[in-house]
């Protein structure tokens, strides 16, 4: 018999539960109800929730959300430091052996947390696993898979975790809380990507992270969202790459590894301002921009548009175009 909503299932006092579920709120009245209404959903049911308030605008309406779940969570307010900063508090007061990471505009399917632990409790000496998630919400992902565009491929390892072999949804993993501290929980410089760095920190020092293709999560995309600006993203990944070089000991192979993904983090920044300038009509800086980037990709296709830039410039822009008008149609269409 499925569990009923309306009690609290948090644990008895002094018992403590064997997962925390975390969820750090910032502008996330809109959004938190149904991350909440997800967890209190699970078929699993041995968790605490831990709601962390870093210093959100929103607050009065982020309280009424969190209404109707008096007495089912932890609430924490802290003045704002970022998600890493939120997620590192709840860390620090959660009760469980596991830490279930949870976004405040993500969900999860039913089954999530029993699948997760039951991957856990097959092989005690992970550290961390995750799962695949459906996209929703404002994009044109939507309806696909998290690993449909980020494939995870073979073992997880600090080098196929660099090569992006390995990506990893962060609202898609448990983890052994013990295996967090010791790695050094979420550094809070990084407003964007603080996951991918704890991840690689985490299997450097040889921390056994597994995953399952399973879709159990969902994950909203929209807008708002930090990882909306492709650019900031990528500088991100940068900060964290260059972090890795200066504070990990690393072999000759992984340094050289590093170097080589900055590379092709430079190239992914001129491509998208290419793409950009050339959305603007600002030919010549895109031009420039991609340019730089076809020096990483040797790409045909780019060499072909740089060519189409300097003798007809005006047409691709109408070619291009004519190509988002036909495929905002047909998303039109499949919506229908």
């Amino acid at each position: 018999m499925p569990p009923d909503p309306t009690t609290p299932r948090a644990g008895r006092a002094g018992d403590p539960p064997l997962v925390s579920v975390i969820i750090p709120a910032y502008n996330a009245a809109a959004y938190i109800g149904g991350a909440l209404a997800s967890v209190f959903a699970q078929t699993f049911e041995d968790y605490e929730v831990i709601v962390v308030n870093d210093g959100s605008p929103d607050t009065p309406a982020l309280e009424r959300a969190l209404a109707p779940y008096d007495g089912r969570i932890v609430y924490v307010e802290q003045e704002n430091r970022g998600p890493s900063g939120a997620r590192n508090t709840a860390i620090g007061v959660a009760r469980g052996r596991y830490v279930a990471l949870l976004d405040s505009d993500d969900e999860w399917l039913p089954e999530y947390l029993a699948e997760q632990v039951r991957m856990f409790e097959a092989e005690p000496r992970l550290d961390m696993v995750y799962a695949d998630a459906e996209l929703f919400g404002d994009s044109s992902l939507a309806g696909k898979t998290f690993m449909e565009g980020a494939p995870s491929r073979g073992p997880v390892t600090f080098e196929s975790l660099l090569r992006y072999e390995s990506s990893i949804i962060t609202s898609g993993t448990v983890a052994r809380k013990q295996a967090l501290v010791e790695a050094g929980l979420f550094d809070e410089a990084f407003v964007r990507c603080e996951d991918f760095d704890l991840w690689l920190r985490l299997a450097h020092r040889g921390g056994r992270i597994s995953y399952q293709r399973r879709v159990l999560a969902r994950h909203r995309a929209h807008a708002e969202s930090l990882a909306a600006d492709a650019i900031r993203m990528v500088e991100a990944q940068v900060g964290v790459l260059e972090k890795s070089l200066r504070l990990l000991p690393l072999t000759a192979a992984q340094r050289e590894l590093i170097e080589r993904q900055l590379l092709n983090c430079s190239a992914q920044i001129d491509l998208e301002r290419g793409k950009r300038h050339f959305a603007a009509g600002e030919y010549g800086p895109a031009a420039q921009a991609l340019r730089r980037a076809n020096d990483f990709y040797r790409s045909r296709k780019l060499r072909l548009v740089l060519w189409a830039l300097r003798a007809a410039p005006g047409v691709l822009s109408s070619v291009a175009r004519a190509r988002r008008k036909f495929s905002g149609r047909r998303a039109a269409s499949g919506a229908r």
